[in-house]
């Protein structure tokens, strides 16, 4: 098969011919149809993640069909259209148990722990817990754009900030993740706040976001968020994965707010200046969102075709598998609007 792969960190990965995958017996091959081109998958290459061993194929974000079944797999048959979390739980232990597999503690991650989606054929580990099947109406560049950003987004709004009508939502940062995050507000009626740099604040506008401030202007973020909404937010995220951005997220807060961290804090910036005065003195929540699990995708799914959300809006360039490397290498320099999917291979 055709494979993007690189065999040294920071280097250029290149398109070459690999061998194709064989089913685990609890697992499958999946035929790519489509996979989003993600900042996660820049950290990988740039050798954050030690989960990762060389040669390598990048690639988390994917939806596609079944063309491998395993011999124990009992819910899936060869042709089913499928998506996949960008976290496979292990199915054994106890957090799986409890049906938390988006912390496993012996989870697989498809372009991290093995060999990923920037290519035309990828396994995916314990299939009958982990993949999700796929509406028919949904095009596969929407259900890749779907594993990472959007599930994360809907997770940290739905789960994990538990936001309910007329509370205020800000959203630092409106990249894809941002973007989904302000999408999901909107839905579930909260109030967003859109923070972010020139024209991606007129696209969240058009998301839903009912306030916007420039983090370009100079102005004071925090302060800015807390004027808008009479206090501060209820619940803050950080969609971005930077140190001033989770700062100002947490800084943003009215009492008993909580901070979400979506976005991923890597290398440099994994030890973040924390406002801990504040949290304590206003009893903060700091949370994360780390994916989400396959049994929760119903309810997102359920949203999305009764039309009160729509990824496709989030789709940004679509793309070749020979222009993969090129999309991955510029991941840190330039964030283009919505999520770039390689949808030729």
């Amino acid at each position: 098969m055709k494979a993007v792969l690189f065999e040294k960190f920071q280097q250029a990965p290149k398109l070459m011919t690999v061998a194709d995958p064989t089913p685990e017996a609890h697992g499958v091959v999946i035929q790519v149809k489509a996979t989003g081109v993600c900042r996660s998958d820049w950290h990988g290459w740039m050798g954050h993640d030690t989960d990762i061993d060389l040669p390598h194929v990048p690639g988390h974000e994917l939806a596609g069909v079944i063309a491998a079944v395993g011999k124990n797999v009992s819910k899936w048959r060869v042709g089913d259209r499928v998506t996949v979390p960008f976290i496979s739980g292990c199915g054994s232990c106890s957090e799986c148990h409890a049906g938390h597999q988006q912390v496993c503690h012996n989870q697989e991650q498809p372009g991290f722990t093995h060999w990923g989606s920037f290519a035309e054929y990828v396994g995916i580990h314990q299939a009958d817990l982990n993949l999700v099947s796929l509406p028919d109406t949904m095009d596969f560049a929407t259900a890749a754009s779907l594993g990472c950003r959007f599930a994360t987004s809907f997770r940290a709004i739905v789960d994990q900030g538990k936001v309910s009508a007329g509370q205020w939502v800000a959203v630092h940062g409106c990249g894809g993740v941002g973007l989904s995050a302000v999408m999901i507000a909107n839905a579930v009626v909260a109030n967003g706040v859109a923070i972010d740099i020139d024209e991606k604040l007129a696209l969240a506008s058009d998301f839903g976001a009912l306030a916007t401030v420039n983090g370009a202007k100079g102005a004071d973020v925090a302060d800015a968020v807390i004027e808008l909404t009479k206090g501060g937010a209820h619940v803050s995220l950080d969609a971005l994965g930077h140190p001033v951005t989770c700062f100002n997220s947490i800084q943003n807060l009215r009492p008993r707010g909580k901070h979400v961290q979506v976005g991923l804090m890597a290398a440099d910036h994994a030890m973040p200046q924390v406002p801990m005065a504040k949290v304590i003195g206003k009893e903060l929540e700091i949370l994360g969102s780390h994916g989400m699990q396959a049994h929760r995708y119903g309810a997102m799914l359920d949203m999305i075709n009764s039309g009160k959300l729509d990824p496709t809006r989030l789709v940004g360039d679509r793309i070749s598998l020979a222009e993969a490397p090129k999309a991955l290498m510029n991941m840190d320099k330039f964030q283009s609007i919505g999520a770039t999917v390689i949808t030729s291979f």
